[in-house]
């Protein structure tokens, strides 16, 4: 079982990072976002209703709203869909037509970034935290899909995120996403994360517990602290 903390502490830039869970019969999530341009700090995160959604800091220093402006999290019945890009939309848009989560992302690919060609991920989790999560990287000249399922299973959850760390060009996240151990309240849960998140590169955070009554949520942004 891996550290959640200590994990995010020892990386610099993790860059986008959802983790997904089940805890004391809520379901858990939390989204990140970091940047290293002033393009990508010039955010925060909003909430209209149960959507949560990035926008302008500034408006005035907003360089290039593409890939960096989007729905991050939607709910469709007692579905709750997390993403780090537009696709949101896109898994919302399927799921209304009563298609699926995999079906949705198959008609996506990483993001048009070079050289980075950043991974887009996604989680889809019910109020019990039964969750998918998915990854979509570019591999050679190709786009590599992997999709994972978990059970709800109480004080358990998963993180994936865009990359392994800094580096140049960023290096995509490899491997299953890391198991952690979820025993705390959302207030230290979200506090925990965003103290754990470097310093200089981190931007904004989200934390959502949901049950069966509703959903409590907090945010985090750098820009307003």
């Amino acid at each position: 079982m891996t550290d959640l903390f200590e994990y995010l502490r020892s990386r610099t830039y993790p860059g986008r990072g959802l983790a997904i869970g089940s805890y004391n019969g809520c379901s858990v999530i939390a989204y990140f976002i970091m940047g290293r341009s002033s393009n990508s700090r010039n955010r925060v995160f909003r909430t209209d209703g149960d959507r949560l959604f990035t926008t302008a800091f500034d408006e005035s220093k907003v360089e290039d709203p593409a890939l960096i402006m989007y729905n991050a999290v939607r709910v469709i019945g007692d579905l709750t869909i997390v993403t780090n890009g537009d696709q949101t939309d896109t898994v919302y848009d399927y799921l209304s037509r009563g298609e699926t989560f995999k079906s949705a992302l198959d008609t996506r690919e990483y993001e048009p970034d070079a050289p980075s060609y950043t991974a887009r991920i996604s989680g889809l989790t019910d109020r019990e935290g039964s969750c998918g999560i998915a990854i979509l990287r570019k591999r050679g000249e190709t786009c590599e899909r992997s999709y994972f399922t978990y059970p709800a299973e109480d004080g358990i959850g998963h993180f994936i995120s865009t990359y392994i760390d800094d580096g140049d060009p960023l290096p995509s996240f490899e491997g299953d996403p890391v198991k952690f151990s979820i025993n705390m309240d959302m207030e230290d849960f979200g506090k925990k994360i965003w103290e754990s998140l470097d310093r200089s590169n981190k931007v904004s955070l989200y934390v959502r517990y949901t049950d069966k009554t509703g959903f409590r949520d907090m945010i985090f942004n750098a820009n307003e602290e």
